[in-house]
């Protein structure tokens, strides 16, 4: 990242005024949100785009012959176009709507391994890998599904600091790998996998590819276009965006493959008394109404982040990953997991003979909000043996003053308790 990707003071403070939570005071000092891999805060444009919808437009989608459900149809399409652009989909891809990441990622797994119509994709002695830095919603998903249908998981284990290499990848593919399901960045370190060659590594082998890409896509995933990805799920949560959104992104040959997880109304072509026939994708995995101002939301935050470019926000959270890290590292007794994960919004850190929980209740006192646990990623923080941490989280809107405060927070903190 060169210096032209810098966010300067200026535009900052710009952006900080689109955020209106952030004057907030807690416990009488000034709010310093570094929670924001769990939920970034929501721009006034989304915010505006959003209640343009409700005031204007809203009405129920498809098949409405009225004014405004032509109006809300057109808006619920121009989100899926919009966000589409946004993550560099071709004329391969389809976008489909889901509450979330989590909800994205059990569409995947379900649809894969539940047979309908016709046989599920995924059988007895087929295998899945999982990546060992997954969130648990790309973890569990995957353990149903063997389950059910009686595959094999199989897990690429990290390294001792945290990290996937190709050749332990290269190791476990074999002829019967049939999916590989990785993260694009650790939600509980912020390690960033070399994903596009792990992906590309599992794709050779015939496998079906799943990125979790939530914890980038508001600053770093490129182009879908350029990856051997079949599935990419993300939330508008995590990008500036309404909580409950989400979308599947995949190949259209990929999507297909999926039996659909909700039955219902707007899924299907027709219906008789005993069976159905399923609609043309995106539909036949979007049953039930939408959330139609959340879409709306989802695409008003991408052109947020358009608009403030991806490399300049990829470019300043990772500023203040380095600068947190240098800090936290020169504190007695803290460690910080990952600190070679320099492609990250995410800081992880432990401290000897003192509990996250208790850094986290007290950091929350001088107005700092981090978040203290196993981050849904039980597993890959068992296997680092460090014990659950607290992390720190940046977002375009977060600042230099913001990671000093944060530092000093800490030592203070670990002074009161012990």
């Amino acid at each position: 990242m060169g210096e032209r990707h810098l966010l300067s003071q200026a535009s900052l403070h710009d952006v900080r005024a689109l955020f209106p939570l952030l004057d907030k005071r807690i416990h009488g000092v000034p709010l310093t949100f570094l929670d924001n891999a769990a939920t970034t805060q929501m721009a006034l444009p989304v915010l505006e785009a959003m209640r343009h919808f409700e005031l204007h437009e809203r009405a129920n989608i498809h098949r409405g012959v009225h004014t405004l459900s032509q109006r809300a149809t057109d808006a619920f399409e121009r989100a899926r176009d919009d966000l589409k652009r946004f993550v560099g989909a071709g004329p391969e891809h389809e976008l489909v709507f889901t509450s979330g990441t989590t909800d994205a990622l059990n569409l995947v797994a379900h649809g894969l391994s539940t047979a309908g119509a016709r046989r599920a994709a995924l059988a007895p002695a087929d295998e899945i890998i999982a990546s060992g830095l997954e969130h648990h919603a790309n973890l569990v998903p995957w353990q149903q599904a063997a389950r059910r249908c009686g595959a094999t998981l199989r897990i690429l284990r990290p390294d001792g600091e945290g990290r996937l290499h190709a050749e332990d990848l290269a190791r476990l593919l074999s002829a019967r790998t049939r999916v590989f399901a990785l993260t694009a960045c650790a939600n509980a370190t912020g390690e960033r996998p070399p994903y596009e060659r792990l992906l590309a590594l599992a794709a050779d082998a015939g496998a079906l590819t799943v990125l979790d890409a939530a914890q980038a896509v508001s600053h770093e995933v490129p182009a879908l276009q350029s990856l051997a990805c079949d599935f990419m799920a993300f939330s508008g949560h995590k990008m500036y965006g309404p909580m409950g959104t989400g979308a599947l992104v995949g190949r259209r040959a990929a999507l297909e493959r999926l039996e659909p997880l909700r039955y219902g109304g707007d899924m299907v072509a027709w219906v008789s008394a005993t069976e159905a026939c399923f609609a043309d994708l995106p539909a036949r995995l979007e049953g039930g109404t939408p959330n139609v101002a959340g879409a709306v939301g989802m695409a008003a935050a991408a052109a947020f982040i358009d608009r403030t470019g991806r490399e300049v926000i990829d470019s300043h959270v990772r500023s203040l990953r380095a600068h947190a890290v240098q800090g936290l590292s020169a504190i007695d007794g803290v460690t910080v997991l990952s600190p070679q994960a320099t492609a990250s919004a995410i800081v992880s850190f432990v401290a000897r003979d003192v509990h996250p929980h208790d850094i986290g209740t007290l950091l929350d006192e001088r107005g700092i909000a981090v978040r203290t646990g196993h981050h849904c990623a039980q597993p890959l923080i068992d296997h680092l043996g460090l014990g659950p941490t607290t992390r720190a989280s940046f977002a375009v809107y977060n600042t230099h003053d913001e990671v000093e405060r944060l530092v000093a927070g800490v030592a203070e903190v670990l002074e009161v308790l012990r």
